[in-house]
């Protein structure tokens, strides 16, 4: 599609009963809804969106983005975004519209991505926390387990972390941010007594990344891995197989910030 006009969009959304960003055969997805909604605002279906990360089932994101391309300019920016809201379900929400030029590119342009992983031990939960925390049942070693968040920052090789990687996979990334602290900025009267984010900032991150480091980090805390097993499999050394990926239901991504010009 050659498009003339491009807009920069950032969404948020509950991804508990959406398979994932990516649209796929008979489910329904963020990128469905997104697309199936601007298709009845803008009153024809030629537009092309493209996603800045493709979250996986369940994920949610309190800001997202896509590009928005058209033929013909958007006349009213915030009664765009507005009649966008109103035909958007509930549980999606456009927050913001920014016009760019045809050299912004959403997949190419330099961003660093924040994702917060909201987790708790050793009760079970409420019903209602399920669309927004993971519940460990067994009791974790929380001091151990944010030695070991600290280990995943820097410039490592995240092969082991990475499900199904092809042959051209860069699998070396680094990772700026990655520690562990209790949870004072998202409360409700049904989450468990006490809760955790695990908080983790990159440029980008491989498929099921963070999902796998922090099954790590819940094995960690269960004594079934060691911090040294960690160190080795950021080496590509480690001896244990990692296999274990975390609920996604607990993944959000938290803040998504583009390089200015």
């Amino acid at each position: 599609m050659k498009a003339q006009h491009f807009y920069l969009i950032h969404i948020q959304y509950i991804g508990f009963r959406f398979h994932g960003w990516a649209k796929q055969p008979e489910v329904k997805t963020i990128h469905y809804m997104i697309d199936r909604t601007l298709a009845f605002v803008l009153g024809h279906r030629d537009f092309k969106t493209m996603g800045s990360s493709r979250t996986d089932s369940k994920v949610s994101a309190l800001d997202n983005a896509f590009e928005l391309f058209l033929h013909e300019p958007i006349q009213d920016e915030s009664d765009f975004l507005h009649r966008t809201n109103l035909n958007l379900p509930p549980d999606i929400k456009a927050i913001g519209i920014k016009k760019v030029d045809s050299g912004f590119n959403i997949i190419k342009s330099p961003r660093t991505k924040e994702y917060i992983y909201l987790f708790a031990f050793g009760e079970k939960p409420h019903p209602f926390s399920a669309p927004f925390i993971t519940t460990v049942p067994e009791e974790l070693n929380l001091e151990l387990m944010k030695e070991g968040a600290k280990l995943f920052e820097g410039i490592h090789e995240f092969k082991a972390y990475c499900k199904r990687p092809k042959e051209d996979t860069i699998t070396q990334r680094e990772i700026l941010f990655s520690r562990i602290e209790e949870n004072q900025e998202f409360k409700a009267n049904f989450f468990p007594t006490k809760s955790y984010i695990y908080r983790v900032k990159a440029a980008g991150f491989l498929r099921h990344q963070i999902r796998m480091m922090v099954g790590q980090l819940f094995l960690l805390g269960k004594g079934e891995t060691s911090l040294e097993e960690i160190s080795l499999s950021l080496k590509g050394k480690h001896t244990k197989e990692i296999f274990q990926v975390a609920p996604g239901s607990g993944l959000i991504l938290y803040k998504i910030d583009f390089e200015e010009k």
